[in-house]
C-alpha cells in the first residue's frame, strides 16, 4: 500500500516535532531515569484529540495517550497559555510516576494542534523510595494528581507545584524534571508556530486528516490479510505479591474482515497487589501487537487503532476499580498483554509470530540517605533480558523488549550518582530457549549498596516461563537473589525490602522462546 510523497514528507515533518521535543526533555532533564535511560514520550495530537504523530519512543506511553486525551480534554479545556497535568490511572493515566503534561497550539485564536509528553519521575512520593512499592492501595503508590492545571492563561500555578514536589522524595529533582517536561512543550510549539507559517494552517490540517486515514487503511489492509476466525490464548501473572497466585490472562480475538476484537472479558479478577492495568494500558499493549505487524515505514497514528476494539470487564485485573493499586499493572501486566495477543495471532501467522521475549522489565527502586554526603537519593531502573526467537533469526541478548524501549543506566552513571557498586553485569548463559532459532540470553546485574537503602522489586516471569514456538523451548525463568557470605537467598518477585549498608543483590533477568524445531543435519 503506497503513500505519496506529500504524506510522507508531512509525516517527517511532524514526527520530527515530538522527536526535538525528546532531545529537549533528555538534555534538560535531572534525573538518569529520563536523561540516561529515557524513559519518556512525545507526541503531537489534533484539534479533536488524536494522536497525530510520535517520536520513537515508550510504547506503552503513547498507545495509552489516545484514552489520556478522551478522558481528560472534555472536561478541562485548554486555552492559550494553559497546561495540563496529570498522573491519576483512573483519569486517563497510566501509573503514578508517569506525570503527563498537555497544552494546545494555537494559530491566532483557532485551536490547532494538542502537544503532550509522558515521563516517568524517580519518585512521587508513597510508601517506599522510587514509587513503585508492593502495595495494596493506590495511595501506598505515591501522589495522586488528577487532571490540574499547571499554567493557567501563560500563570504557572506556584504554589500548587511547590506543594506537589513537597510530598515526593528529592524535590530539587523531581521540579528539574518536569520543567524539562515543559521545556519540551514549549518547543514544540516553537516548531508547529514554524510550520503554520511556512505552509498554512488549512493545509496542515488537511495532511493531518490525510495521514489518519492512511493509517486506517493500512490496518485495515493488514487485518485483512489475517484469516478470518477466532483465535484464543491465556497465559499467566506469577502473583500479586500477597500469596494470589497464577493470574490468568485470556483473550477471545476475533478477526473478521478488516476488523479484530481483543475480548479480555475473562481474565481474572482484580488483585490485591499492584498488577492491575487500567484499560489505556490494555489498550496500549493491543495497539502495539499489531503495530509490530506493520512495515516500519508506516506512520503510527491513531488511524491505526480505528479498526481495533479492545473489551474489558469492569472490576477485574485489566479494568480495576479505584482505589485499586497498579504501579506494576503498567509495567509487568503489560508485558503479560502482549505475550497474549503475540501467542492468540501464532496459529493465524504461524511464520511471522516470534517467540516470548523475557515478558518482564524486572522492576528495581531503591533509595535512602546517603551518611557521607546527608544527600536523600531514589532511583528507578528496567532491566533488559532475552528476545524471543524469530522465524529466520534467534532472539536478541539482554535487550528491552515490547512495551518498554528504554535503555539502561550506564554503570559509570550509577556509581558516581548513588552509594553502590556495580559488581558484575554480564550476559547470563543458558538462560535462552532451545530451538532452530534459540531465544535470546538474560542478563546479571548485581548491585553492592553502600548505603542502607529500601528496595522496591516488581519482577515477573519467576515462576512462569516465557513461552517458545512451533516446537521451541522456554527461556529460564528469572531470578532476584539476594548474596551473603553464607550463600544465596531467594526473593520473590514482589519484595519490599529494607537493606543495610553492604547488602549485595543479584537481579538475574530471563531469556526469550526459542522458535522452531530443532533439526538434524
Amino acid at each position: 500500500m503506497s503513500i505519496s510523497l506529500e504524506l510522507t514528507i508531512f509525516n517527517k515533518l511532524f514526527a520530527a516535532v515530538a522527536e526535538e521535543m525528546g532531545i529537549v526533555l533528555r538534555k534538560s532533564a535531572f534525573s538518569p531515569n529520563i536523561k540516561e535511560r529515557r524513559d519518556y514520550s512525545c507526541a503531537l495530537c489534533t484539534d479533536a484529540g488524536e494522536l497525530l504523530a510520535q517520536a520513537a519512543h515508550i510504547p506503552v506511553h503513547l498507545g495509552a495517550l489516545p484514552r489520556t486525551l478522551a478522558r481528560v480534554l472534555p472536561e478541562f479545556p485548554l486555552g492559550p497559555g494553559d497546561v495540563l497535568l496529570l498522573n491519576d490511572p483512573y483519569w486517563g493515566g497510566t501509573h503514578l510516576p508517569d506525570l503527563t503534561v498537555l497544552a494546545p497550539v494555537y494559530a491566532g485564536e483557532r485551536l490547532a494542534f494538542y502537544l503532550v509528553n509522558r515521563a516517568h519521575h524517580a519518585d512521587v512520593g508513597g510508601s517506599t523510595p522510587g514509587s513503585m512499592p508492593l502495595a495494596r492501595s493506590l495511595e501506598e503508590e505515591g501522589v495522586l494528581i488528577p487532571p490540574t492545571y499547571l499554567f493557567k492563561n501563560g500563570q504557572l500555578q506556584e504554589d500548587f507545584l511547590a506543594s506537589l514536589v513537597s510530598r515526593m522524595r528529592v524535590p530539587a529533582e523531581r521540579r528539574g524534571d518536569l520543567q524539562a517536561q515543559l521545556a519540551a512543550l514549549h518547543r514544540g510549539q516553537e516548531r508547529l508556530a514554524d510550520l503554520v507559517a511556512r505552509y498554512g494552517l488549512e493545509k496542515l490540517l488537511d495532511l493531518s486528516r490525510a495521514l489518519l486515514a492512511y493509517s486506517e487503511r493500512a490496518m485495515r489492509a493488514l487485518i485483512s490479510n489475517i484469516p478470518d476466525g477466532s483465535y484464543g490464548f491465556t497465559d499467566y501473572l506469577d502473583d500479586d505479591g500477597y500469596g494470589h497466585r497464577d493470574l490468568a490472562i485470556r483473550l477471545h480475538l476475533t478477526v473478521a474482515g478488516d476488523q479484530a476484537v481483543l475480548d479480555f472479558r475473562e481474565s481474572g479478577g482484580q488483585a490485591a497487589g499492584g498488577v492491575n492495568a487500567v484499560p489505556p494500558v490494555v489498550d496500549a499493549a493491543c495497539y502495539y501487537v499489531f503495530l509490530t505487524l506493520l512495515a516500519e515505514d508506516y506512520p503510527i497514528n491513531q488511524g491505526c487503532f480505528r479498526p481495533l476494539r479492545v473489551l474489558t470487564r469492569p472490576g477485574s485485573l485489566l479494568d480495576p476499580v479505584y482505589p485499586a493499586p497498579v504501579a506494576a499493572g503498567n509495567v509487568e501486566t503489560s508485558q503479560r498483554l502482549v505475550d497474549v495477543g503475540l501467542g492468540a495471532l501464532a496459529p493465524a501467522l504461524p511464520q511471522v509470530i516470534p517467540a516470548a521475549s523475557q515478558g518482564t522489565m524486572n522492576n528495581l527502586a531503591f533509595g535512602g540517605l546517603d551518611p557521607a554526603t546527608g544527600r536523600e537519593f531514589t532511583y528507578y531502573e528496567t532491566i533488559a533480558g532475552g528476545m524471543g526467537g524469530r522465524p529466520g533469526r534467534r532472539g536478541l541478548d539482554g535487550v528491552h523488549t515490547h512495551m518498554t524501549n528504554t535503555r539502561n543506566t550506564p554503570v559509570e552513571v550509577l556509581e558516581h550518582d548513588y552509594p553502590l557498586v556495580v559488581e558484575r553485569y554480564a550476559f547470563r548463559e543458558n538462560s535462552g530457549g532451545s530451538g532452530r532459532f534459540p531465544g535470546g540470553r538474560g542478563l546479571i546485574r548485581d548491585f553492592c549498596f553502600l548505603a542502607p537503602v529500601t528496595v522496591s522489586l516488581l519482577s515477573e516471569r519467576r515462576e512462569h516461563a516465557p513461552y517458545g514456538l512451533q516446537g521451541g523451548g522456554p527461556g529460564a525463568t528469572g531470578e532476584n537473589v539476594l548474596l551473603t557470605e553464607e550463600g544465596e537467598t531467594k526473593l520473590p518477585g514482589k519484595i519490599n525490602l529494607p537493606l543495610p549498608a553492604g547488602s549485595r543483590l543479584s537481579i538475574r533477568t530471563p531469556g526469550g522462546g526459542g522458535w522452531g524445531k530443532i533439526t538434524k543435519a
